[in-house]
């Protein structure tokens, strides 16, 4: 279990590093942090029904408008803050990790998620529904089982496929019903307001 802390420490600290060293103006960083208050929250009135994660979906939607780096942060603090009103633990960190990778490979790969009419968004988030809980289950062996083998864990993947299933269908359906107009509304801030990375008119009107 230490070793897997520390391994996903490694992972994931030049991420917060790099944000510590990045010029930001204080509209970015509040942005990041309501993006992920939102990631969060939309987490808990659901908590009640096992594996479904608008979570994932704000995540994905935040990577592809700001890009990799802001959808990994998004969804490691998401993780962090909604776990503190469903309750921390070892499983913590693994979340951080899952919902990170989430947001950052949905930054990497926003060029072809979005184009034609999403046919390749839709089948994104239903992958990612069974990564996340695939990479959770290695949590579970790593936290309580001991020689782990093969078996293990293809009956791990097996006992948790509904949970995943359920994940993988509610990022369809968010995705599907809301991703144009949360985009939408996000790049109207982004080139708006000239928030990271976004080109503020009228900045380039004094240029």
């Amino acid at each position: 279990m230490l070793l897997s802390f520390l391994t996903l420490f490694v992972i994931m600290f030049p991420f917060f590093a790099r944000f510590e060293r990045k010029e930001l103006d204080s509209r970015g960083i509040v942005l990041i942090a309501i993006l992920a208050a939102i990631a969060a929250v939309s987490r808990v009135p659901f908590a009640a029904i096992p594996s479904v994660q608008p979570t994932s979906f704000v995540i994905i939607i935040a990577a592809i408008v700001f890009g990799a780096e802001t959808g990994f942060l998004v969804g490691a603090i998401a993780a962090l803050v909604s776990n503190l009103f469903l309750g921390q633990g070892p499983w913590t960190p693994w979340q951080m990790f899952s919902w990170g990778m989430m947001g950052l490979s949905a930054g990497l790969l926003k060029d072809w998620l979005w184009p034609r009419r999403r046919l390749l968004l839709l089948p994104f988030g239903f992958i990612w529904g069974f990564l996340f809980g695939w990479i959770m289950d290695l949590w579970y062996l790593v936290g309580f089982g001991e020689n782990i083998t093969l078996g293990m864990v293809v009956a791990g993947m097996v006992s948790s496929f509904y949970f995943d299933l359920a994940h993988a269908l509610s990022n369809l359906f968010f995705l599907y019903v809301f991703s144009t107009r949360w985009k939408t509304i996000l790049e109207r801030f982004k080139v708006k307001y000239g928030l990271l990375g976004g080109a503020c008119p009228h900045v380039a009107k004094i240029k």
